[in-house]
């Protein structure tokens, strides 16, 4: 009976498409503004200038991303440098050493504003603790039904559920804020990979199983446990994660997620709407889901590319992604080029390093190589191709989707990860707004069009 009703969907669904074809054509024709008005209105289209420098809109003291030095009053290209609370990102890693809390000092770094001491992080790990478990009612009636293959969405619909479960969901005052936030960074993990595991049995018919997280173990360690069946995980598999996951915690107000935070925090709505718009967002193949258009890239790459140590070969293949005639015929090479960032994007630099250990534990050295010599030829052809005088960098997508795949993660959680990760970047921007903002966002859009008299119905 069920198979019946399928059957008859999908017919329907032909004969929608059909009538659909008329609607498509009209809405094309009348959504169409010429670019030209957008030179001259002087339209900072996607909030950048002609320079494709951010339009200043906000002020924040959580992170600081930088490409640029200034010399005399002149913007000369350098080494990016990242900073949380004032703090280089390179220096945190650095600092961290053989410790294995090291997302977790980030947590706290970037929403109470300070590095904390030891007795600090060690009340802060016991707090997280304490909020992880979903509970097995939520994890029964929410993530298990309703299944979804992309992961992103199912997060946005577990995260709205949450607030069915909260007992005092629409308080945005600061103390019950910070505590909904706190959930949610601890809660996320479960929710993205019980979401993959109920996705594999119920869409794959793969056999089900659902490992709680361990107290005292990190949240990096805690995802490798859950995803694993065996749930072993080596010391730098975890340590790789947790780095990862600190690289990817923060990157300023402007990105596209967490500026969505500052935009549907400053309306006055809930934390489970706001951070729901904010994975949404991030889900985009323009922002977080670059990293698994790189795997793709190198897949399509490796199928046609023969001799991964010839640049001849590769910078063939790389140009004809460049003229439209390969992978995806976007033009992009993925992975290559930052907004802000010029010489280097300090995360892929560090990641990089990460990569390479990895690699080396996992026997995939050839492909580490592989993805450096690509590195070394894509900079210069995108910037001879589009003639450009600013330096094209490759930025953290180029590794981190390599990184993933070789601690096992599956495709479906690259994006759901970076999801993880930003959540106490997008926390502490919501509470910098709820804080210190106080205004609705509301940019200007003008119109363009021509006012028209109404027609009667009989008479169209």
């Amino acid at each position: 009976m069920e198979k019946k009703h399928e059957m008859m969907s999908l017919e329907d669904s032909e004969q929608l498409k059909g009538r659909m074809k008329f609607f498509e054509k009209e809405l094309v024709e009348n959504h169409h503004i010429d670019p030209n008005l957008y030179v001259e209105y002087d339209v900072k289209r996607g909030l950048r200038d002609s320079a494709g420098k951010g339009v200043l809109t906000g002020l924040t003291e959580i992170s600081d991303v930088t490409g640029y030095k200034l010399v005399n009053g002149r913007r000369i290209p350098a080494d990016g440098a990242l900073y949380y609370r004032g703090i280089n990102v390179q220096d945190i890693v650095n600092g961290l050493k053989d410790r294995r809390f090291g997302f977790e000092e980030t947590i706290y770094l970037l929403i109470f504003g300070k590095l904390p001491s030891r007795e600090e992080l060690s009340r802060f790990l016991e707090l997280l603790s304490d909020m992880e478990d979903l509970g097995g009612r939520f994890v029964r009636d929410v993530v298990m039904k309703g299944t979804n293959a992309n992961i992103m969405n199912a997060m946005e619909r577990c995260v709205l559920a949450l607030y069915t479960y909260d007992d005092n969901p629409e308080d945005i005052s600061v103390e019950n804020v910070l505590r909904q936030s706190l959930e949610l960074i601890a809660k996320l993990p479960e929710i993205a990979v019980y979401s993959y595991h109920a996705y594999r049995h119920f869409r794959k018919d793969e056999t089900l199983f659902i490992r709680n997280p361990q107290k005292g173990l990190s949240l990096a360690e805690n995802i490798l446990l859950m995803l694993r069946p065996d749930g072993n995980y080596t010391e730098l598999e975890a340590k790789v994660l947790d780095i990862a996951l600190v690289l990817h915690a923060e990157h300023g107000g402007g990105n596209n997620s967490t500026f969505t935070t500052h935009v549907v925090t400053s309306s006055g709505t809930d934390s489970y709407s706001s951070t729901s718009a904010s994975i949404g967002s991030l889900k985009g193949p323009r922002h977080g889901g670059a990293n698994l258009k790189v795997q793709n890239m190198f897949t399509d790459l490796k199928a046609n590319v023969k001799d991964w140590e010839s640049d001849e070969e590769i910078t063939a293949y790389l140009q004809k992604i460049l003229n439209k005639e390969a992978f995806d015929h976007a033009g992009l090479i993925y992975g290559m080029g930052h907004a802000v960032y010029t010489l280097s994007d300090p995360r892929e630099v560090i990641l990089k390093r990460f990569a390479q250990a990895l690699a080396e534990e996992k026997g995939m050295t050839d492909e580490f190589k592989l993805y450096d010599k690509v590195e070394g030829i894509a900079g210069k052809l995108v910037m001879e191709h589009r003639k450009l005088f600013k330096n094209v960098c490759a930025n953290v997508d180029f590794y981190s989707g390599f990184v993933y795949s070789m601690l096992g993660i599956p495709e479906e959680l690259f994006t759901p990860i970076f999801a993880i990760a930003r959540m106490p970047g997008w926390s502490a921007h919501r509470l910098e707004e709820l804080i210190s903002a106080n205004k609705i966002i509301r940019p200007a859009y003008k119109y363009v069009g021509h006012h028209a008299d109404f027609v009667p119905f009989d008479e169209r």
